[in-house]
Parts: C-alpha cells; structure tokens; sequence
C-alpha cells in the first residue's frame, strides 16, 4: 500500500490514543477527543451536502475556538483547500485575498460580519456562508446555515474521501512591504511532515522540557496565521489537553492559563509582554508555562522578564513561507546552570530534515564563526513551492534552489544560528551596519522598558542614523542612553548605533500578527506621527 501522509491520520492517532482527553473554547464549550471526532464527522458531512468536496476552497474567519480546530480537519480531510482568513487585514485586502482564493464558501463569526457583508457585491464568484455564533443570533439573509445547527444535523458516520498527499490542504495570505497579499499553499504531506519534524525536535527534551503529550496546550498565535504554527495538528496527534482562548483579552488569558493549568503556549514578543504586563498578573503562578516566542526577535529584557516569573522561555524562528518552524534555540543546553537568556533568545539550531546556510550575494556560505553575517537561506520538505498564481515572486524567492528568507544572520561553529536583522531593516550608518535586533534586545533590558522598537532614519551625512522607540512606565531616556554605551565599551555594539534619538510613544505599531511594523514606524517618523508621552 502506497500510505498518503494526510491530514486524517493525524487526526485518527489522536482519537485513538486519548478519546477522554478534553478540548475547551473559553468558558463556553467543552468537548472529548471522541466528541471531536465525531463533530469533524458532521461538519464534513455538512459541507458535502452545501456541494463542497474535492477542490473546493473553504474560508474561515473565526478567533480561535474549538470550530476553527474541527475546520482545520474536516475542510482538509473532504479534499478542499481550507483558506485562513487574516481577519486584522484591511477590508480591501480581505475582499483580495477571497477573491484571489476561489473561495467557495465562508464561515464567518457574527462579529466579523460589518467587515464580511458590505463586501459580498464585489466577491466575484458565487459564495456558500455559514454563520459562526458564540450566542444565538439571528441568520442572515442568503446564508447557508448556522455552524451548529448544521454539524447537529450531519452524520458522525460520514466517509471522507481518499486523495492524494500532494493535494493542497491549506492556504493563507502574508503581507509584504510593496504589492497584493500573497497566497501561501501547503499540502497534506508538508503539513505531516512538519509536524513530525517539530515532534522529533521537542518531545526528546528532557524533564518538563519541550512538548509531551501530558502538556496543556493553549494557542496565542492566531489560527490564520501560518495554522496556528501548525501546533493545534501536533497537539491533537499527540493528545494533548487543549484550550482555544477566543479573542486575545489578557485577564481573559490569565484565567485561563490558572484554570486549566496550561502548559504550553506560542506567541509573538507582543502578546507575551501584554500578559506579563497585565493587570493582575503578578498574581497569577506562571511556572509551569512554557512559551515558545516566534514572528520577532525574542528580546533579552523580555525573555528575563518571563524567566524572572519561572517561565520556560525559548526562541523559535521561521516564517510564513517554511509552514512555519526552520530553527529553535537549544532546550537542553538552556537546562545549564548559569545565566541562560543568551542561549534561549539565539535563532537556535536547525530542527531536523532542515538545512539551513548563511550566504553572501554570490551565493557562498560566509565563515560559521558567529560574527560573519550573510542572508539565511532554507530547505526543508515542508517548505511552500511558491506563492499561487505568482510566478515572478515565486522565482525570486527560490532563486538558486534556496528558499531566500530575507532574514541577515549569523551561525557559530556548533550550528547555532542567530538573526541580526532583516534585510529591509538593518540600519546602514556610517559604513556600518548596525542590527536593529541587537539594539532593541540591549534596550530592553533597561528597568521600567515595556516595549522597543529601533529603526534607521535617511540622515545627510551618515546615510541613515539609528531611532530608538520606547512605551515605558517613566523617563527612560538617560537609562537607554547609558545602557547602548555600556554595550558600545564591552564590543557588544559599534559607536554609529548610538540611537540619534530615543522615543517614549504610547504605542507601538504592530502588524496584523502582531509583530513591530517598522515600515509604519519609519512612515510615521518622517511625519513626526507618533504620539510622544515623555
């Protein structure tokens, strides 16, 4: 038999090691392994009798919550293309991305319906919707069904169909700097094998260490964002006990995380800080966390922050375009005596079935001896052919045989990789190149630093001088000034990254996943937008 690698096993694993085990939405639905399977059963069941199947291209716009979990199975499993809607995206943006997707249906969450409805004129092929509800609420008029009342009335016996692994499971949109969102695919076989890769790099983690089977799991990366970083397909291989938090509200977070005892979580630098730095916090025993921080640097002053709470902090690296793990930063090493926040913010080493090079413009692998810097590059079984219906950025980001990340760093003799910058950020002054990451990881180390950004500004005479923005509880500025020269006197930074100026903003912008918009911030700068509070 030739076995496909599809999504359906992974869901047949789960169910037959764990069927007791629990899956919860907030404080409003709570269900067994069992009770899943047999909901993924009906929703599949649903969508076939709306006409959907084989080829078909099936948005959700939902927080996260146990509908987006049976969504992520049983859309791939009837052979369609289950399409991630990035909900934080503009409207314009939404109505590409729908239309650029073929999609043939919708499932949208009542709250996002002001967003979805006044585009429906403009969606330029027919479009089967179904409403999502937390609380009953009226139908639509030309919607399909409601969620619930449609997996009520589906058959928990229903068969899905077989397909090969190379069929397209899952598709989502990134955003870039210049151009149209761009449509990021994945198959059956890539998103197994991914998961196997991330399995084989964490579960061996000695001690309390990595992911196990007995962990709590609670996503705080959003569901449309790379899936989820592809965890809620691991979590339910292995089956674990998981929480889907809904919206990202902190004290709602934080009572969750008591609740149910989470133990494992994933997020940007941001939502993490928004937690530590939440109301109440203080209150609640974080020490049996374990958070795997990915999207942006980890920064050195965060990472001491949530270790400081007895948090088992770690940096993962990788992006929308590798599904999305390339690299995590050594969990047994970081198990040492001594001051691990180092090791724990590096890039880390590559996970397995993983190749990773650090290369000049040429092409040639620059020294592995942690200072010489050059573009990471990948390959890996997991990582996407290329973006849909988009040749010409497919072929530049696959020049040379190479998926080019767009990322600058570094590797040390033992593999360790560590990014210093993007290569659309890094601060060009004086002849040098200074890191931005570097920089912001230095800042936030200072006391009453709650958040950092550093950006390179067009300067006359130095071709770009470095901008520190900082959201802090006091004046910070004499304390970043004093702490960049005390890493400018220990070799850590050059003198040009002196910041011309430091910032204290309310706010920082973000992107819709949360990450430092620097784009924004440096549009911003040259109209002096930002509010300044000190």
């Amino acid at each position: 038999m030739d076995y496909p690698l599809v999504i359906g096993q992974m869901l047949k694993t789960g169910l037959t090691a764990a069927p007791g085990q629990r899956i919860t939405y907030g404080t409003q639905f709570d269900m067994s392994y069992a009770e899943f399977g047999g909901r993924v059963a009906r929703l599949g069941s649903a969508l076939a009798g709306l006409g959907l199947g084989p080829g078909s291209v099936v948005a959700v716009m939902d927080y996260d919550s146990h509908r987006y979990l049976e969504s992520f199975f049983a859309i791939p499993m009837l052979g369609a293309t289950l399409h991630t809607v990035n909900v934080r995206l503009s409207a314009e943006q939404i109505l590409y991305t729908v239309n650029h997707a073929g999609d043939d249906a919708i499932l949208v969450h009542q709250d996002f319906l002001p967003l979805l409805l006044p585009l429906l004129p403009r969606i330029t092929r027919p479009v089967r919707l179904i409403l999502l509800a937390d609380k009953a609420a009226d139908l639509p008029e030309g919607f399909a069904g409601e969620y619930e009342a449609l997996v009520a009335a589906g058959d928990a016996g229903f068969a899905f169909p077989d397909f090969p692994e190379i069929t397209r499971a899952t598709l989502f949109y990134t955003t870039g700097t210049t151009g149209d969102p761009k449509g990021v695919t994945y198959s059956h076989r890539q998103l197994v094998l991914h998961s196997f890769g991330v399995i084989a790099c964490l579960s061996p983690v000695p001690g309390r260490g990595g992911i196990k089977s007995d962990d709590v799991y609670m996503p705080l990366t959003p569901l449309f964002h790379v899936h989820g970083w592809g965890f809620p397909l691991i979590a339910t291989m292995l089956g674990m006990r998981q929480v889907y938090p809904g919206r990202y509200e902190p004290q709602k977070l934080l009572f969750l995380i008591a609740e149910h005892g989470v133990t494992f979580s994933h997020c940007v630098p941001t939502v993490l800080g928004m937690i530590l730095n939440a109301s109440g916090s203080e209150a609640v025993n974080l020490a049996n966390w374990k958070v795997l921080i990915g999207g942006s640097a980890l920064p050195e002053g965060l990472a001491r922050m949530a270790m400081a709470r007895g948090i088992d902090v770690h940096t993962g690296y990788g992006m929308s375009e590798t599904c999305p793990i390339l690299t995590i930063a050594d969990m047994v090493a970081s198990q040492g005596p001594g001051d691990t926040t180092s090791i724990r913010t590096a890039t880390g080493k590559a996970a397995p079935l993983v190749e990773i090079r650090v290369v000049d413009p040429e092409m040639q692998d620059v020294p592995h001896d942690g200072v010489a810097t050059g573009e990471v590059v990948a390959r890996a079984p997991w990582l996407t052919h290329g973006y849909l219906n988009d040749p010409a950025r497919t072929t530049d980001l696959w020049r040379g045989g190479w998926l080019h990340t767009g990322d600058v760093g570094n590797m040390a003799a033992d593999g360790t990789l560590r990014i210093t910058d993007r290569l659309k950020d890094v601060i060009k002054s004086g002849g040098e190149w200074i890191s931005s990451l570097e920089l912001e990881s230095i800042v936030s180390s200072v006391p009453g630093v709650v958040e950092v950004a550093a950006v390179g500004i067009p300067d006359v005479q130095w071709g770009e001088r470095p901008v520190v923005l900082v959201v802090a509880r006091d004046d910070v500025e004499a304390a970043v000034h004093a702490a960049v020269q005390t890493a400018i006197a220990a070799g850590r930074l050059s003198r040009w990254a002196a910041p011309e100026r430091v910032l204290r903003v309310e706010a920082i912008p973000k992107t819709s996943v949360g990450k430092i918009d620097k784009k924004a911030i440096r549009a911003g700068l040259a109209q002096n937008a930002h509010p300044v509070t000190g």
